[in-house]
């Protein structure tokens, strides 16, 4: 199977402090992927590098056989990215923002269509045409979700795309994610709740520190650690790691 995404021995270094530490994993085409780990660890700055809004210290990092070092502009016409504190104008309705954005990427007929498999997928019903001001988080998220995958990426990236959310609002956006990946989407997810990755991701890589301590299938990870969740893994991993175990 092709990789959607080779990240090798990838550094990021601000200043004295090395925030992210010679890290590699690659992503399969096709898959849900997860980067878990705790707040801090590494995970934003990593897909912000993958994204091309910060630049590699050292090492390499290809997304559908594009540099992104090199080749950064064919990188962002197959990638989205959307971040954990991403908005949306809220003095347009949902319908309106999502044709605003559309107009970026098409004109006419292609255009309509566009926006149209936008509301699909946010499912917000009669509220699209409701002012953005007056959605609910889970709805925004639905919104900018759809707007993410509006321009048909061929690798989204989430960035704790359930932060915030209860139980039934995160439930529904997995589902709209497992929905996204269907549709032919590679898809790496940012998180800190390694429940939530668990549901639904294929692999997984753990960071830690600024360091991937882990890498594999959640059942794989589990039955290395003799543990019955990815949280009780990551914690046994961060041991190893540090030699405490």
């Amino acid at each position: 199977m092709t990789d959607a995404l080779v990240v090798s021995d990838v550094k990021k270094i601000y200043g004295n402090r090395e925030a992210v530490k010679g890290i590699s994993f690659s992503v399969r085409e096709g898959e849900i992927f997860g980067l878990i780990g705790p707040n801090g660890a590494g995970k934003s700055t990593t897909l912000k590098m993958i994204s091309t809004l910060l630049r590699i210290s050292s090492g390499t990092i290809t997304v559908c056989g594009y540099d992104v070092a090199t080749q950064p502009d064919e990188v962002r016409s197959v990638i989205s990215y959307l971040p954990e504190d991403a908005g949306a104008y809220k003095d347009l309705t949902g319908r309106q923002y999502l044709r605003f954005m559309a107009g970026f990427f098409a004109e006419g007929q292609e255009m309509e269509e566009m926006v149209e498999k936008a509301i699909g997928f946010a499912d917000l019903g009669e509220r699209i045409d409701s002012k953005v001001d007056t959605y609910s988080k889970g709805m925004m998220r639905r919104l900018l979700i759809a707007r993410a995958v509006m321009p048909s990426p061929k690798f989204a990236i989430m960035d704790e795309v359930t932060s915030g959310l209860d139980v039934v609002n995160a439930f529904e956006i997995r589902e709209i994610i497992r929905d996204v990946a269907k549709s032919g989407v590679t898809i790496l997810l940012s998180s800190h709740n390694m429940s939530e990755v668990e549901l639904l991701c294929e692999r997984v890589a753990m960071i830690e520190g600024g360091r991937i301590v882990q890498s594999g299938t959640p059942e794989e990870l589990k039955a290395k650690f003799d543990a019955p969740n990815l949280e009780e893994v990551f914690i046994r991993a961060v041991r190893e790691a540090e030699g405490l175990i």
